[in-house]
């Protein structure tokens, strides 16, 4: 489901999660990638589990993020009301230098096979071979 109306409460919420660049840091590259879980965040972004673990808290309490259980590992995702509006505000700030840093940082522990996300798609790999 799509964003149809906007309001203030929603507004509210999603402008104050927004005004921490931690959590713009956190929402950018999950909107990039889909989804990702707290241990590719904190690799990624250099935070403490701490850190990361309070700003994708918040998030969540702000109706911006779901999750989801896989094993061991939480992933965290945008919920599709709220993905326009977050991609609205990704489209001013894409070529932030912070922002394509921390991208470049994932696309090269991805490559690595340093992130859960890759070592998953490797266990799944493998038990379906």
């Amino acid at each position: 489901m799509r964003l149809k109306n906007f309001n203030l409460t929603l507004g509210s919420q999603i402008f104050k999660a927004c005004a921490d660049e931690s959590r713009l840091r956190i929402l950018f590259l999950i909107f990039e990638n889909g989804e990702m879980c707290i241990a590719d965040l904190e690799k990624i972004l250099d935070f403490t589990q701490a850190k990361t673990s309070r700003h994708l808290i918040y998030l969540k309490n702000a109706g911006i993020l779901s999750h989801k259980r896989y094993n061991h590992w939480v992933f965290y995702q945008l919920k599709d009301e709220v993905e326009d509006i977050i991609g609205q505000i990704f489209q001013f700030l894409k070529k932030d230098p912070q922002l394509q840093k921390d991208i470049q940082v994932y696309q090269t522990l991805f490559t690595n096979r340093e992130l859960a996300v890759n070592k998953i798609q490797v266990q799944q790999w493998l038990k379906s071979s």
